[in-house]
């Protein structure tokens, strides 16, 4: 072998080292280096469904309707995951999005071993946006993840416009800050917290020339920013309800459900955190039920039952009223008020104020 051959056997042997150990040469810069480490995830339900169903329907005469909700909700109020969208992103400049992945979970605790450069991060997780699709749809979900290829700008989105069906699911979000170390093995915990509540009205239909009704909500958020963890209140659309089946028993109540995103709380901030507190009524309405009711001669009569009471995370409220000879709505608990019209026009637009 000449000298020359030597010498560059000699160089090529430790670059050749170098890579098949999959990181650092002389200068120990193991930004790029890549490691595994394990991810544990768990779903967080805090609700007070339960203790809210008993509370209001604790007679024997209840029992179907309290069953009814059940059902409506057993897919909101469960720590149940189909699918869960992991983002990683850099804690500096931009804080752009450096690793993304998706996986089907369909359980309330899962483990991944992840494979990412060494480096700093901001973790966003995810659940249920696959989930979250509308009732009769097959295409695009109800809320979406939008602007998450930056940490800042990641956000749930409803659509923009006047009018929008409530939420089908459960939503759930973390974030952590991490630090992927080299070399050792790391274990992260992320729990996973609901981002979305729900609510239902029920009605005692006490005159029998009603001849249809129908309940719309208002005065919740319309998106949600992740990484902030905080609401926004961009516009102020309706909700359409859903209507929950009672069984089994003779001139029944009426049950209609609706999902969303928590309301304001009393001070009216344009943007809440998740950590504000529980609070007494507040001196006005946080939050709406619509009703519409159309009498035997073709009349409607709508009431705007107004709820003082915030509506928070992972919170279920039940609110009752009865409808009377004029088709208008009574409510039972005094921190509810109504406000009715009758005669009133399909046509009109409506303004709730908050």
């Amino acid at each position: 072998m000449s000298r020359r051959n030597a010498y560059r056997l000699k160089w090529l042997l430790p670059l050749l080292a170098a890579a098949f150990t999959g990181c650092a040469l002389v200068d120990e810069d193991l930004g790029d280096c890549e490691t595994d480490y394990t991810m544990n995830y768990d779903l967080r339900l805090v609700t007070n469904m339960t203790t809210e169903i008993r509370t209001q329907f604790g007679l024997a005469a209840d029992v179907n309707v309290a069953s009814a909700i059940t059902r409506q909700m057993s897919e909101v109020f469960t720590d149940f995951a189909h699918d869960v969208d992991l983002s990683f992103y850099d804690v500096e400049g931009e804080r752009k999005r450096l690793h993304h992945e998706k996986h089907i979970m369909d359980a309330n605790q899962s483990s991944y071993t992840l494979f990412i450069p060494v480096h700093e991060y901001m973790h966003l997780a995810l659940a249920n946006l696959e989930s979250n699709l509308p009732v009769k749809a097959e295409t695009e979900p109800l809320v979406k993840l939008e602007g998450d290829d930056f940490c800042g700008k990641a956000r749930l989105q409803q659509p923009v416009q006047d009018t929008v069906e409530c939420h089908t699911s459960g939503l759930y979000t973390a974030r952590l800050p991490m630090k992927i170390l080299e070399g050792k093995d790391q274990h992260f915990n992320v729990n996973l917290y609901m981002a979305n509540c729900a609510s239902a009205l029920v009605i005692d239909t006490l005159d029998s020339h009603i001849r249809k009704l129908e309940v719309l909500a208002a005065g919740f958020a319309t998106a949600f920013d992740v990484a902030d963890s905080t609401y926004l209140y961009q516009y102020t659309p309706v909700v359409r309800t859903r209507q929950a089946v009672v069984e089994d028993q003779p001139n029944h109540p009426l049950v209609f459900t609706c999902v969303n995103f928590p309301s304001r709380t009393e001070d009216t901030k344009t943007v809440i955190e998740t950590t504000d507190p529980d609070v007494v009524a507040a001196d006005k309405a946080l939050w709406y039920y619509v009703i519409h009711c159309t009498l035997g001669n073709g009349t409607i009569t709508e009431t705007k039952l107004g709820v003082r009471l915030p509506l928070l995370p992972g919170q279920f409220k039940i609110i009752t009223a009865d409808i009377v000879n004029d088709g208008s709505a009574v409510p039972e608990a005094p921190y509810v008020g109504a406000s009715v019209k009758l005669n009133w026009n399909p046509g009109m637009d409506w303004e709730v104020d908050l």
